[in-house]
């Protein structure tokens, strides 16, 4: 999937591949200028909001294997963040922490069972308290092996039913953790700094911050007043189809700007 990339130098728009990295290297085909988009966005926000635009262009068997990825990737989030935060907490030194975290995970990243356990120990020793939501049920989880694993063609309004528990999930995790995310976000800026040390004083660096379901909803109010939804949810929400389908309406303008087909290639 592609978005549109603004030339800096020139303003020339340029058409660009999401990454997994979240760093773009790109040169603008009309001055030939070098420039490095870093979107501030992570990898659980990405694939969710992928899997809206597909539940919203009628892809419903793909949107599901992006809802589930997400939330793995969620629990990696959660699980990063927690650690981060127990190392600031213990004064020691961010980057050494984010050195000592890395080597940790690269020895369950091939693993997702070994991953979830991981998030569930986190999750007991900040919360105090087990994380019974690890269900099938809550995970969707027989219905999603049955999707990916067993090629079974859901109608719309089962993934529908299967974005709200992970919309609901994810958003209420991401409430708990609270300013906690922030550990996780201050882990990507240093890896897009690294990434911009390496690279000449030719190339100009672009941070871009694309708004989606997770962002709506958590920073809505810091952006510009044409770019707020129209109304947040409200913090408490029933885990069913019809509030998902209530923040795609609240949502849908801001993706809009993100998938419109003017601007996109899907």
């Amino acid at each position: 999937m592609r978005f549109p990339a603004t030339c800096p130098r020139c303003h020339h728009t340029v058409q660009a591949d999401y990454t997994d990295s979240g760093i773009h290297d790109l040169r603008c085909e009309q001055c030939s200028g070098a420039f490095t988009v870093y979107l501030r966005k992570h990898k659980f926000e990405m694939l969710f909001d992928l899997g809206t635009r597909a539940l919203m262009d009628g892809y419903a068997r793909e949107a599901v294997s992006s809802f589930a990825a997400s939330l793995e990737r969620f629990f990696e989030f959660y699980t990063r963040a927690s650690a981060l935060e127990q190392a600031a907490q213990h004064g020691e030194d961010f980057e050494v922490a984010h050195a000592r975290l890395e080597k940790t995970w690269k020895l369950i990243t091939a693993q997702s069972e070994r991953q979830l356990g991981a998030f569930a120990m986190q999750y007991l020793q900040r919360q105090g308290q087990p994380p019974d939501f690890l269900t099938p049920q809550t995970l969707g989880s027989e219905f999603r092996n049955r999707v990916i694993h067993r090629g079974y063609l859901p109608p719309r309004q089962e993934v529908e039913a299967y974005a709200a528990r992970t919309f609901a999930l994810i958003d209420r995790l991401l409430t708990e953790l609270g300013d906690v995310a922030s550990h996780a976000q201050l882990e990507q800026e240093l890896i897009y700094a690294r990434h911009m040390a390496q690279q000449g004083d030719e190339v100009i660096a672009v941070f871009e911050e694309h708004p989606g379901m997770f962002r709506v909803r958590r920073f809505g109010s810091r952006l510009p007043p044409k770019q707020q939804a129209n109304k947040a949810l409200p913090a408490t929400h029933t885990n069913d189809a019809i509030s998902f389908q209530a923040a795609l309406r609240e949502r849908g303008e801001l993706l809009g700007q993100v998938f419109k087909s003017a601007g996109m290639d899907v």
